[in-house]
């Protein structure tokens, strides 16, 4: 539509996003505190819960503001693909720290750590990347970058958890390691699958780069 060119945009979608973004960073680092600690962590573990209901608030904001605005700043499509994948970024890491909460598993394994902290940095770099959205043309190389270092956090990811199931096992010989060792096995698949989410951000982002900038 020619016209919609001339038309003013609403921007509150930026601001949305930056709320979006900044409950991300606190939920990762939540997430890799409830990790870190190695104990019953249920006060931790309620206020993730707490943090993810406000990035769902924060994305039905989003969802009811391109039902009633006329012209948006970026395509529809784009804007609806990227509030949900941020918002699915934060359902996967408060899911881990309700399955932590649950399993009570003591001692942080190291994979599990260095899991929590590459989520930690993904979601920094998530929220960088979503504050240049607004001036996308003129912060496209910074932009990139958050995309590039977003895709290399998870093939980091994916090598740890690759590293941490070839010796899930080993020493395990009685049933209670073996009860652990599954459960520590699954944690680590839902940590992995978190910096997936976050990935797919990343590509979301590097189409919208394509068709902007």
């Amino acid at each position: 539509m020619v016209l919609a060119r001339f038309l003013p945009h609403d921007e509150q979608f930026f601001t949305h996003f930056a709320d979006a973004a900044e409950n991300a960073v606190e939920v990762a680092e939540l997430l890799a505190e409830i990790v870190n600690s190695g104990a019953d962590d249920d006060r931790r573990v309620r206020r993730l819960a707490d943090l993810e209901t406000q990035g769902d608030d924060v994305t039905h904001r989003i969802f009811a503001a391109l039902n009633s605005t006329f012209v948006t700043p970026l395509d529809r499509d784009d804007i609806h693909a990227l509030a949900s994948e941020v918002d699915d970024f934060v359902d996967d890491m408060e899911e881990i720290g309700q399955r932590l909460g649950l399993y009570k598993l003591g001692a942080p394994t190291e994979t599990a750590q260095l899991l929590a902290k590459i989520l930690v940095e993904q979601a920094g770099y998530l929220k960088l990347a979503l504050t240049h959205l607004e001036q996308m043309r003129k912060k496209a190389g910074e932009l990139r970058r958050c995309v590039l270092e977003l895709h290399r956090l998870e093939n980091e990811a994916d090598e740890l958890h690759s590293n941490a199931l070839a010796r899930l096992y080993d020493g395990v010989t009685e049933v209670p390691a073996l009860i652990a060792a599954m459960r520590w096995g699954e944690l680590y698949g839902l940590l992995e699958d978190a910096t997936d989410r976050a990935e797919r951000v990343a590509n979301t982002l590097e189409g919208m780069l394509i068709k902007y900038a």
